[in-house]
């Protein structure tokens, strides 16, 4: 620990290294359950790329392993650390670095916050879609270690989509340059994408290369209300098959709406068994809106509200948004799972994840990006309880399994981690996992990158 400590501190500055265990334990973990986390041996607060270089070098002469972290906003354990580790802490490299409106793109250090980068670039008519529901805190970088995603992936995709390239500081120091800033580019090996979800196991990004788009119109959003989940999800399918292109399509089953209002006194419609909202951000959305809403009448909605200006609009995203939060309010703990199937079985997702609460005895509510396919059963359970605390982890299995059943992955936007590596492996089989773990070998062949995570 002493030669680890007098190493670091040959190339950073006292203030970038925390040793003091009471704040070292803040950075343990992620907000992830049933995650082991170990006890760090130093956090690292690194403002510039050399500092990251010198921490690298530093483990691999002595074989220490090194964790990144973002805002620790993750829910698979991906940045819980290890025992004895580095705690690579990149809040502080926080600066945009470019935004230009001709190429279309922002370069920023990875602890820019979304959020900030989305006000930002909104500035100069630019619009960075991917906004995730811990965009207030979230950073781009942990948004490229987990690939994550949000509301608006129906239309405008994950954030994979929009990493153009990346200067990542390999686990022995080196640093490398993937991909381009120009609109099209095939040279080589797609390096850059091999980095977006890798949950920092490959390197550690410090600076990326992001698309913008154009800024849209403000969307308008309508919601519809229907007697049955499967219902809800028949007009998700009406929807996607005519060919309509939403800017997000967000369904709440009856649990989550009454968990939101409990919370907030929102005025959701309580006796609806399921709330989809649909938004449009096209010249003329009332158009989109009402063509929409015929379908979902067709599907059996019994009340079809559009919004009539983008201020009603927000509020109902803001219900959406605050969906997670309320959940965790409903007993002492949740699991937050992140199954994406089909659009076309999401209805079967859905019934059966209600089959799994009701076997189980207990509490699940299902919030989704119902235009991806990706839903969100999180699972509210009593952590003083351990006969509950065991069934809430059964069943957080369960619906894993019913996902894959359905064609689907384990998770769409959220990652890997610590919380579904026995998954990963059934999802990938055999074959698949022993190539992962050859790419992991060839960039780092000690194994010293966030080791423990993904298999």
């Amino acid at each position: 620990m002493s030669d680890l400590l007098e190493r670091l501190r040959t190339g950073l500055p006292a203030e970038a290294l925390i040793t003091d265990p009471d704040v070292t334990a803040s950075y343990a973990h992620d907000m992830a359950s049933f995650c082991e986390a170990g006890t760090p041996a130093v956090v690292v607060l690194p403002r510039t790329v050399e500092q990251v270089q010198h921490v690298m070098r530093t483990a691999t002469e002595l074989r220490v392993p090194v964790v990144p972290q973002g805002a620790r906003t993750g829910l698979s354990g991906a940045a819980n650390a290890s025992d004895g580790c580095i705690v690579l802490s990149l809040g502080r490299m926080d600066r945009i670095l470019e935004i230009s409106p001709v190429d279309r793109i922002a370069v920023v250090e990875p602890g820019v916050i979304n959020a900030v980068l989305s006000r930002a670039v909104n500035e100069h008519g630019l619009y960075y879609p991917p906004d995730p529901s811990s965009w207030e805190t979230c950073t781009i970088g942990g948004n490229i270690g987990t690939a994550s995603g949000g509301l608006c992936c129906v239309k405008y995709g994950v954030t994979a989509e929009y990493v153009l390239g990346l200067d990542v500081v390999l686990a022995d120091g080196r640093l490398l340059t993937t991909g381009r800033r120009t609109a099209k580019g095939v040279a080589g090996y797609d390096l850059t994408r091999l980095f977006v979800g890798s949950e920092g196991s490959l390197g550690i990004v410090v600076k990326a290369v992001l698309a913008l788009k154009p800024q849209p119109p403000q969307q308008l959003v309508l919601a519809a209300e229907f007697p049955s989940a499967a219902a809800a999800c028949d007009a998700v399918c009406r929807i996607m098959e005519r060919g309509h292109t939403p800017s997000l399509l967000e369904l709440m089953d009856r649990t989550t709406v009454r968990a939101v209002n409990q919370l907030a006194a929102m005025g959701l419609p309580e006796t609806t068994e399921a709330l989809l909202l649909c938004a449009f951000d096209t010249p003329d959305p009332a158009a989109d809106l009402a063509a929409v809403g015929a379908l979902c009448t067709a599907a059996g909605a019994t009340e079809v509200v559009p919004a009539d200006n983008p201020a009603e609009s927000e509020l109902l995203l803001q219900a959406r948004r605050m969906s997670l939060t309320a959940l965790e309010a409903v007993k002492s703990a949740t699991m937050i799972d992140d199954v994406c199937v089909p659009r076309s079985r999401l209805g079967e997702m859905l019934a059966g994840t209600a089959a799994i609460a009701e076997r189980y005895d207990l509490t699940i509510g299902v919030c989704s990006h119902a235009g991806d396919g990706n839903t969100h059963p999180v699972v509210c359970f009593d952590h003083t309880d351990p006969d509950e605390s065991r069934r809430a982890r059964e069943s957080f299995d369960a619906i894993m399994a019913l996902g894959l059943e359905l064609g689907g992955t384990i998770t769409g936007e959220h990652g890997v981690g610590v919380l579904k590596k026995e998954w990963l492996a059934r999802e990938l089989g055999e074959t698949g996992i022993e190539l992962q773990r050859g790419i992991k070998a060839a960039f780092d062949p000690l194994g010293l990158l966030n080791p423990g995570k993904l298999f």
